[in-house]
């Protein structure tokens, strides 16, 4: 049976449903346009598709990295490849797009860290490989072609998906292919911290690879708990939609870090790593002390962690409650602390502002009517919004106005995580 006939199956159709949406035809087209060009640079013959998904942050702004509580999803976005083992020791890649589609090559047999390799994708590669093989998995050469809608500074995080991907393709080419997906995740922040040289906290990989809407509970870094939590958005008056105001990441690493810092030096006033392990109180009563010992600026964002960890419990009550009037006003009350408390919404001393006009805007057309909040990391980037269907059409026409065409974007939540896609 061809790709083709396969997709336009029974099961086929299930498949590409449950992964896309109602975009199951734009996904038909995809798929056949990924097999045309892996059978162009890699010959014809049998192959695998492996499929990770990018993310949206729902509830929990920077709490994950200071052992807090998140509320995320997987999204209808992902990037997606077609794959088969090459019997040598070497991955060969190609990128939908990306240098005019040349063919990069890492070789595995050596997997330590390259620093010249930091900050690209051969060190994703690497990486997972390293710390696969630490883990007592097997791994080996293959060849690739991959091709993403998470589209990079989408907020969605493509970097994440993309290790989750490199992971579930060598779970499964090399291995059994069951591969936890708790592993999986810590497997590939570990990747993105040593070997592409980005902090991070687990949520993005999280998210990823475990799928569907959850909550996840860092208190326990090593093992973390994860929840499904059964709310399905699809059946409600609201639609999910992340706007890209088009300001750029770079340069911003120093105020990603700076957040983390302030962080550090409230905990350590404490004698302890993180946020997650100060008492909330003891942090309340000993304010006159903090004041002059640490910035200001870190005891607001120690308040904002404080206040987010806990709405996180909040919101997931509420769903499970069906209550989503509630829990849309604690996303709204979670974005106005990130504005004002943890103040990532903008880059210091920068007058653009894309993601406060953006939140500014949304809170004149939907207040009262639905909710709002920084998406991801934030200072640039994107926001996150739930729309009601009657304001969406205006909704979106307005930011794709304001910022750019296709500026908004419309996602469902993805009911499974990363995994190898089989239409047979």
């Amino acid at each position: 049976m061809s790709l083709k006939e396969a997709m336009r199956s029974e099961k086929g159709r299930q498949i590409l449903r449950q992964l896309y949406g109602e975009n199951v035809e734009g996904a038909e087209a995809r798929y056949e346009s990924i097999e045309k060009k892996f059978f162009s640079y890699y010959g014809e013959g049998d192959y695998r598709i492996f499929s990770a998904p990018g993310r949206t942050e729902i509830g929990g702004n920077h709490t994950d990295h200071q052992y807090g509580r998140v509320l995320a999803a997987a999204v209808s976005v992902d990037t997606v490849g077609m794959a088969r083992p090459n019997g040598t020791s070497v991955v060969r890649y190609r990128s939908e797009g990306y240098r005019g589609e040349q063919e990069f090559r890492v070789d595995l047999s050596n997997l330590d860290v390259v620093e010249s390799e930091k900050g690209t994708t051969n060190a994703l590669f690497r990486g997972v490989a390293a710390l696969m093989k630490q883990r007592g998995y097997q791994i080996g050469g293959f060849d690739v072609y991959v091709a993403s809608t998470v589209l990079r500074g989408s907020g969605l995080s493509s970097s994440a998906a993309y290790e989750v991907f490199i992971a579930t393709v060598m779970d499964g080419l090399f291995n059994k292919g069951d591969m936890d997906p708790i592993l999986r995740a810590q497997i590939c922040q570990g990747t993105e911290n040593q070997y592409f040289g980005k902090p991070s906290g687990l949520m993005d990989q999280m998210a990823s690879s475990v799928g569907s809407l959850v909550t996840i509970d860092f208190a326990d870094v090593k093992n973390p708990v994860v929840e499904r939590v059964d709310f399905d958005f699809t059946a409600t008056d609201y639609q999910l939609v992340v706007v890209d105001t088009a300001g750029s990441h770079a340069n911003l690493t120093d105020e990603y870090a700076s957040i983390v810092e302030d962080m550090a030096s409230v905990s350590a006033f404490f004698g302890v790593e993180k946020l997650r392990q100060v008492d909330e109180n003891a942090f309340t009563q000993n304010l006159p002390n903090l004041k002059g010992k640490v910035s200001d600026r870190a005891i607001l964002r120690a308040m904002h962690f404080f206040g987010d960890n806990e709405r996180v419990l909040n919101q997931v009550n509420a769903l499970k409650k069906r209550d989503l009037k509630s829990f849309l006003q604690m996303v709204i009350d979670s974005g106005e602390s990130s504005w004002k408390l943890l103040q990532n919404c903008y880059a210091s001393g920068s007058s653009e502002q894309g993601l406060t006009l953006a939140l500014a805007v949304s809170e004149s057309l939907l207040k009262g009517h639905g909710a709002w909040r920084v998406h991801g990391g934030g200072f640039a980037g994107t926001i996150l919004a739930f729309v009601p269907k009657a304001l969406l059409r205006d909704y979106v026409g307005i930011m794709d106005a304001i910022f750019h065409e296709g500026a908004a974007t419309t996602l469902s939540i993805r009911p499974v995580g990363a995994c190898e896609i089989v239409f047979a």
